[in-house]
């Protein structure tokens, strides 16, 4: 049974794919890893950049034996899974960056990094992790899916948080794009207002080998505002009778 691996974003934890794992654990061995200092690695020390996530994740799954996976990245696990296959392009499969970009400093972000960094510093995690959380949905906090997303969000350890940004805001994996050969699913909702169709249109054209879905009616957290469609074409793309 192939290994299918998903690495969650800023503010982000295993919890959040619950259904995904539900969906898809007779057809593949899942595994959600938590990232340091946040999800349930919340007290975890974080690592200051995004290439200390992607090598947190290659040793976890060396630890398990998992040497070869599908790889699934979003919003900022987006940026940590291509330092993964850029580090160990021989170890992943198939690729799926989702909600996410190349271009770390998120230009046409909801709000800029640096304000990010300041009201997380002014108001801490708590009031944060609920503000941002609900960015993620187009109807934000009335949608189905936002308190248990906004409590996933509220396990970060401040360090964690800030770190993260930082991590973000010092990266850049548009050079990189052009070596990507594993087969690539780019998925985007329409409504994102964390990566804006710029970051999603690069990694389509300059990754030769992906396909680009996007998703209707949807913002930043597809696989929680539309799951059933989230998994059926994750399904579609990772299912062993495609090349």
């Amino acid at each position: 049974m192939k290994t299918l691996v998903f690495v969650h974003g800023y503010l982000g934890g295993s919890p959040q794919w619950s259904e995904q794992v539900k969906a898809l654990s007779d057809d593949f061995n899942v595994i959600t890893p938590d990232l340091p200092g946040f999800g349930l690695n919340d007290q975890m020390e974080a690592p200051e950049t995004i290439n200390g996530m992607a090598q947190y994740v290659l040793d976890e799954l060396g630890k398990a034996d998992v040497d070869r996976f599908h790889l699934v990245g979003h919003s900022m696990g987006g940026m940590i899974v291509q330092e993964m296959i850029a580090i160990a392009p021989e170890r992943v499969d198939k690729l799926v960056l989702y909600g996410t970009g190349s271009i770390g400093k998120l230009p046409g972000r909801f709000e800029t990094i640096e304000e990010s960094r300041r009201r997380l510093k002014q108001d801490g995690v708590q009031a944060t992790g609920r503000r941002i959380a609900a960015t993620w949905f187009l109807n934000g906090e009335s949608s189905a899916g936002y308190e248990d997303c906004a409590a996933i969000a509220l396990m970060a350890q401040q360090q964690a948080a800030l770190s993260c940004l930082s991590a973000m805001e010092n990266w850049s994996g548009v050079l990189s794009l052009a070596r990507i050969k594993s087969p690539t699913l780019v998925l985007w909702g329409d409504g994102d207002r964390a990566y804006q169709w710029q970051q999603t249109e690069m990694l389509w054209r300059d990754i030769k080998t992906s396909n680009l879905a996007v998703i209707p009616g949807c913002s930043h957290a597809v696989h929680l505002e539309k799951p059933a469609l989230f998994n059926t074409l994750l399904y579609d793309f990772l299912a062993p009778t495609n090349p």
